[in-house]
């Protein structure tokens, strides 16, 4: 990364000058060509201020996920080790408080909290009293009390389709978890679903026999779907997965069956997590940026802690396409 020394040396002014510069400082006497000088070369050579955040302390993280989930989705585990490490870089004095641990243990006087998991109608009330600047990562459960940050999976299940439709495939079948009513904890449609239903009624091409749901999203659960799959007369041409978690388990079943990923079956998925690239085939997968999806968090976070925010904000997050070669 550049330096202001560089970026001196490069303009041919006083490192001082540049740093009043880079920081707006209108006092400084310099010219318009010196100015604009200054802050295309910073561009060029990739300088980045240094940001310094106010301290934000009693900020509780509640990680609502069970060992079982962590251990079937990595997803999970990444959002966990990616908040504490951006907490530490926001200057932000971080709490974990498991499910085990259970609301019990949230403190009274939290300044803020992050969340992500399932948490029921009761929960919610019950965090909204005791906190009302919360943000949950990965799920928006009542967009009218909370803030919320979650991938696009709307977008990313039609981006999907859409592929699958302009190469000419039409018998397109979907696997994915099911969602949880906060009130009644019974399963419900999940958003990818609806995504998929949508977009293949939009091209007349919706099949109930090929959507296949759970209520475990896990590896095992894709072997199960995936041998249901392979023992069909007439097979889906093309996936899509909701997950990477259970893809890995559908391409198992399928190559334990003789099945010829993409040629016979295409398979694409979400979430792009590390192993995706080494299973075999190596997984088409859309790409979640946790890294974005977890700094967006700290932004929501700093905007009610800071600017005292009250009205709620959903930010979606989009990702991107990873194309290898489980689907054409």
């Amino acid at each position: 990364m550049a330096t202001i020394k560089e970026i001196a040396q490069e303009v041919g002014v006083s490192q001082a000058a540049v740093s009043r510069v880079l920081n707006y400082d209108e006092s400084i006497s310099v010219s318009e060509e010196t100015r604009k000088a200054i802050f295309s070369t910073a561009q060029k050579l990739g300088y980045k201020k240094k940001v310094v955040y106010p301290k934000i302390d009693n900020v509780a993280f509640l990680y609502w996920i069970s060992g079982e989930e962590e251990l079937e989705d990595v997803y999970y585990k990444s959002i966990y080790q990616e908040v504490k490490k951006q907490a530490k870089a926001c200057n932000v004095s971080l709490s974990v408080i498991t499910k085990i641990e259970g609301l019990e243990a949230v403190p009274d006087g939290l300044t803020a909290f992050i969340a992500i998991g399932f948490f029921t109608r009761k929960e919610l009330d019950y965090l909204y009293k005791k906190c009302r600047n919360g943000i949950f990562i990965d799920s928006s459960p009542d967009e009218k009390l909370f803030d919320a940050v979650r991938p696009n999976l709307d977008s990313f299940v039609t981006q999907m389709v859409d592929h699958y439709v302009e190469n000419g495939l039409k018998r397109i079948g979907f696997v994915g978890g099911v969602d949880r009513d906060i009130n009644s904890k019974q399963s419900v449609m999940d958003v990818r679903e609806w995504s998929f239903r949508q977009s293949m009624i939009y091209y007349k091409l919706l099949d109930e026999d090929l959507i296949w749901t759970t209520e475990h999203v896990s590896v095992a659960e894709g072997v199960r779907i995936g041998k249901e799959i392979g023992q069909l007369k007439k097979k889906p041409q093309a996936l899509a997965v909701g997950s990477d978690t259970l893809a890995i388990g559908i391409l198992q079943a399928l190559n334990a069956a003789d099945i010829k990923v993409p040629d016979e079956i295409s398979v694409f998925s979400i979430n792009d997590v590390s192993v995706a690239q080494y299973v075999s085939p190596p997984l088409s997968t859309m790409h979640i940026d946790v890294p974005l999806i977890c700094e967006s968090a700290f932004e929501l976070l700093r905007d009610r802690v800071q600017k005292q925010r009250t009205i709620t904000k959903m930010v979606l997050i989009n990702g991107t396409p990873i194309y290898r070669k489980s689907c054409i």
